[in-house]
């Protein structure tokens, strides 16, 4: 039986006939990043592979000085025998799945990924791309049957009639997006046409790596920097801001405001009642119950290992069908709060970085 193409350790998941990790959560000398949210790419790796198209965001993150080498979707490298290659993931700009051959083994680690049972796609980047393998290693992050998503055109007219309502009042609508995946993809979804886009200074870096990738985004003007909207100016607008900074970060206009948040954790009704939240739109970059499933049933592989998420459901499911299964137990945190009332919850990792 040959060794395992990827193993779990301190610094993370590890290959040990390349001698390299995928997504460490400590600093290494060679590293493979699936995408740039913070859970999975840290600073202080020596060197770092990545898709070409994730270069802009993960300098604007981690550094000018990022030491990358970027490969474009599908394109292989070959490093002390192991073919290494990323193709889509769907989750945000740039993500990918990492493709690992050697020894007649073909093992996928999937990072973060979207797909749902509407076989829908992310419109801000390339979509998952299934990969034929002997072992799929699976994010879990929505794990359980309760987390099902509604096509996005509705998600996005949910949104839309929300801000044209409050835009009638002369209140100014505040999303809840976090700043790198999910902002964007609001932002590409919604009827600009209603009113004026005002967002958080946090996304604008990130904005303009996704408009230099060929994303279209619609013009914004930004919140609380010189010559920025006034308060009484923000009546009628959208204004998206990251969870984390809503504290202070705006004067809301006279006819005050409405308060929402996108997320897929706005699945639970709790979540938005705990929360004072007018509205919670279930948007989601990663997959869905039904998308799990059918992302996993498409890599033909009959070993999956499980992580981050509901790993325990997961696995027992995938067991009853017959498949070997197993999780790894790793530090992947949640960038959205997980509700503490919510089915296997935990505690959020304390830096953020999982668009959900």
């Amino acid at each position: 039986m040959s060794a395992d193409l990827v193993v779990l350790r301190a610094e993370g998941l590890y290959c040990p006939a390349g001698d390299f990790f995928i997504d460490p959560w400590r600093a290494v000398d060679r590293a493979v990043i699936t995408h740039a949210h913070a859970d999975h790419a840290r600073a202080g790796h020596a060197h770092v592979l990545a898709t070409a198209v994730s270069e802009g965001v993960l300098r604007s993150r981690l550094g000018a000085a990022l030491p990358l080498q970027g490969l474009a979707y599908g394109e292989a490298v070959l490093h002390r025998g192991v073919r290494i290659s990323l193709h889509p993931a769907g989750h945000v700009l740039g993500s990918a799945q990492v493709r690992l051959e050697h020894g007649g083994q073909v093992w996928v680690a999937s990072g973060d990924y979207f797909l749902s049972a509407h076989d829908e796609r992310n419109p801000t980047c390339e979509p998952f791309e299934p990969l034929r393998c002997h072992c799929f290693i699976t994010e879990s992050t929505f794990g359980l049957p309760v987390y099902r998503w509604a096509p996005q055109a509705q998600v996005f007219g949910e949104i839309n009639a929300w801000w044209r309502a409050n835009a009638t009042a002369g209140r100014a609508s505040v999303l809840l997006a976090y700043s790198f995946g999910k902002a964007q993809r609001v932002l590409a979804g919604v009827d600009a046409a209603i009113g004026p886009i005002v967002v958080h200074p946090s996304l604008v870096p990130v904005n303009a790596a996704y408009r230099a990738a060929g994303v279209a985004l619609p013009a914004t003007r930004v919140l609380g920097e010189p010559g920025g909207p006034a308060a009484a100016a923000l009546a009628g607008a959208l204004v998206m801001v990251p969870p984390m900074a809503q504290a202070g970060a705006w004067a809301g206009p006279p006819g005050g405001s409405s308060l929402a948040f996108a997320s897929g954790w706005m699945q639970l009704r709790s979540a938005r009642r705990r929360q004072g939240l007018a509205r919670g739109f279930v948007l989601s970059d990663h997959a869905d119950w039904p998308g799990l499933q059918r992302a996993i049933a498409a890599t033909g592989a009959e070993r999956i290992i499980v992580t981050h998420g509901q790993e325990a459901v997961m696995v027992r499911w995938l067991r009853e069908q017959g498949l070997q299964a197993g999780a790894f137990a790793t530090v992947f945190g949640q960038q959205e709060a997980l509700p503490a009332d919510a089915p296997g919850s935990a505690p959020a990792a304390p830096h953020g970085g999982v668009a959900a």
